[in-house]
Parts: C-alpha cells; sequence; structure tokens
C-alpha cells in the first residue's frame, strides 16, 4: 500500500461521530485526548474537530488542567490525515461549502494549538500525516515512539500540504521541510528529532506509562526526563548535505535540476527523487514550493489564511479528484495530471491559488 493510500483510504461516507471516535476528558493534572477511530487510522472528521476544539478552548482557563495530552488507541496510527474520501464525494456533488466548512475550521483548530496558552503534549507512536500533523506538530512537545512516521504525502494526491506546513516546514533546518513537502517522503523518530519535527523520543514499550504519569502533578520537563532515549543515528544522515544543497534552490527548476545532476554524478538518493517527483501532480508540487517560498516570511496567522486560499481553489479544480480517484478509489495508480508536466505549469494559474479571497478570508483570532 502506497503512502498516500495508507494516509487517505479511509472510504468512510459517514461523518457523524460515534461516540468513541475522539474523548476528550480530565484526568489528574491533564486535559487527555483519546482519538479512537482505528479503522479509519484515526482520519479526522469534523465532529472530531469539532470536539477538540471544544475541549481545548474549556481547559484553556481550566486551573485544575496543567497541560494537554494528545494521544490515540492505535498501535499503527497517531492519525493519518483528514477524511478525504468524504471530502472528496462532497466536492463531486459540488458541496464546496461542506468541504471548505471542514479545512476552516480544522485550520482555526491548527492556529489555536500554535497559541494555546498550556503545554500541549502528543504522544505519537505510529503514522502521522496530513490533518494528524496539524493536531500534534503546533504544539509544544511532540514525543515520538519507535513506531513515529511522520510523511505529508498530499502532492500524491493533487492537494498540498496544510494544516499550518506553510509556516512549519520552511523552519525546518537544511532544507529538510521543502524536501518532505514536495517528495512526501516518510521519516522515522531519529530523523524527526534530528530535524525538529519531534522534541522527544520515547520507547513505543512506556508510551503507557508515559501517559500515566503526565496526568500526575509533577513539572513536564522532569517527567519526560525519566522516559526520554537516544533513537539512535537517523538514517537521512548521510543524505542531509544533499538535501540541503538540492532543496535549498530558490527555484523549483533549480532544484529539479540539481536533483538530476546528483542523481547522474552517482546518488542513487537523488535518483529516486527524481522518479518521486516525476509523479506528482505537477500543480501540487508547483504550490508546495511556492508555499515554502513564502512560508519562510509568514506568521502563523498568516500561513494558515494563506492554506484557506489555496484549498478554496484545490476544491474547484482537477488534480485533486483525479488524486484521490486513482490513488484512493480506483487504485490505479495512473493518475491524468492537468497539465501533466511542470514544464507545461503557467506560473500565473500557480499564482492564483495565492490570491486573497476578499469576504470569505479565513477569520483567526488575533
Amino acid at each position: 500500500m502506497s503512502q498516500d493510500t495508507e494516509m487517505q483510504d479511509t472510504n468512510m461516507q459517514d461523518t457523524d461521530m460515534k461516540p468513541a471516535e475522539i474523548i476528550c476528558d480530565v484526568r489528574g493534572a491533564a486535559g487527555v485526548v483519546l482519538l479512537d477511530r482505528p479503522k479509519a487510522l484515526n482520519a479526522l472528521n469534523l465532529p472530531m474537530v469539532r470536539e477538540l476544539a471544544r475541549a481545548l478552548a474549556a481547559w484553556e482557563n481550566d486551573p485544575q488542567v496543567e497541560r494537554v495530552v494528545v494521544m490515540s488507541t492505535s498501535e499503527k496510527a497517531f492519525c493519518a490525515g483528514g477524511d478525504i474520501r468524504t471530502l472528496h464525494d462532497l466536492g463531486r456533488a459540488g458541496r464546496h461549502d461542506e468541504m471548505l466548512a471542514f479545512w476552516g475550521e480544522e485550520y482555526v483548530l491548527n492556529a489555536h494549538i500554535k497559541r494555546y496558552p498550556k503545554p500541549y503534549v502528543a504522544l505519537i507512536d505510529g503514522i502521522v500525516m496530513g490533518g494528524g500533523v496539524g493536531i500534534s506538530l503546533h504544539g509544544s512537545h511532540r514525543i515520538a515512539g519507535d513506531r513515529y512516521l511522520f510523511a505529508m504525502p498530499e502532492v500524491g494526491i493533487g492537494f498540498f500540504p496544510d494544516v499550518g506546513a506553510t509556516h512549519a516546514l520552511p523552519r525546518l533546518p537544511d532544507a529538510a521541510g521543502i524536501y518532505l513537502a514536495l517528495t512526501g517522503d516518510r521519516v522515522g523518530a531519529a530523523d524527526a528529532l534530528a530535524f525538529g519535527l519531534a522534541t522527544h523520543t520515547v520507547p513505543s514499550a512506556r508510551m503507557a506509562e508515559l501517559a500515566d504519569a503526565l496526568t500526575r502533578r509533577e513539572a513536564l520537563d522532569d517527567i519526560l526526563a525519566g522516559f526520554t532515549h537516544d533513537p539512535g543515528v537517523p538514517k537521512l544522515t548521510a543524505e542531509r548535505q544533499t538535501i540541503a544543497e538540492c532543496f535549498g534552490a530558490s527555484t523549483l527548476p533549480e532544484i529539479l535540476g540539481r536533483l538530476d545532476v546528483a542523481a547522474a554524478a552517482g546518488s542513487t538518493f537523488a535518483g529516486k527523487l527524481c522518479q518521486t517527483l516525476a509523479v506528482k501532480s505537477p500543480t501540487s508540487v508547483a504550490i508546495a514550493f511556492e508555499q515554502m517560498r513564502r512560508g519562510a516570511g509568514m506568521d502563523f496567522a498568516e500561513a494558515m489564511r494563506t492554506e484557506f486560499r489555496i484549498v478554496s481553489r484545490v476544491a474547484r479544480g482537477h488534480d485533486f479528484y483525479e488524486g484521490v480517484r486513482a490513488v484512493v478509489i480506483d487504485k490505479d495508480h495512473a493518475p491524468q495530471w492537468r497539465p501533466a508536466t511542470i514544464d507545461a505549469l503557467d506560473p500565473s494559474a500557480i499564482e492564483a491559488y495565492f490570491a486573497p479571497l476578499g469576504a470569505a478570508e479565513l477569520a483567526l483570532e488575533s
């Protein structure tokens, strides 16, 4: 199963939240959020977004709650994205307002997490992609278990790395965020720690014990110090220079050119990335690059407004529906992108995704 399928193939048509899909309650010193939609790899739907937003608002000024702890009941996934199949079907039915309601409320939630005044601790031991990144990466503490697997593979389904990636990824060292945004590649716990995606690493076998400890009224740093360990040498250590040199280029054609040169010089890693980029949506890759270029100079609120501008156009475009069809529905993995190549892209068409929406702009609290 491809990473895009694994992230998005929920086949969940019903957005009505079952009681156990997300559980938010206070346990000791912690407001605990339990993601419990394992058959869908905890893919977020609108009721889940709303319940988490409600809980965070309630706990923000609750003196009993010292910290928020977000975790999953699944050993396979923390949260593998949004419920893309449902969103696809809404768009195909012309119900774009309902699609945008999900993304709008999700982005407002991401912004709330980013500015949350209390420690926000995500225990991530499994797949974390798309929407799962949005409810973990912007918190103060990201704890990676042995099974941690991060990716933002949206360019493979004609979408784009959203949920705050516009702000977060350009700020990773050595152009790592640009590499992750354009390729959708996966990284494990050791690389996540090295890149700054994770703040701590903890053995999977001790995650339940840590979750229990976090409900005690003890200093957070002291609790974490008793559980963290060295995850070993990051797998991408030998490739960091290639990533920095290639993805640090100032234009998308220059990135592709540097990868070609590195591949011709014998870099197997660069060669694989050339093949990877060749099958992604050209429009999505170009949008993702422009996000990274612009996002480096944006604050978080501006980044979220930018993403809502983009998604408002993607929802009425072609490649998202074609990508979901090819990867999630028909599973032929043979999308017919429009345009079919990066060389055929019209720069003004990419620019249009970033244009202001006027009265339809995303409303965020200051």
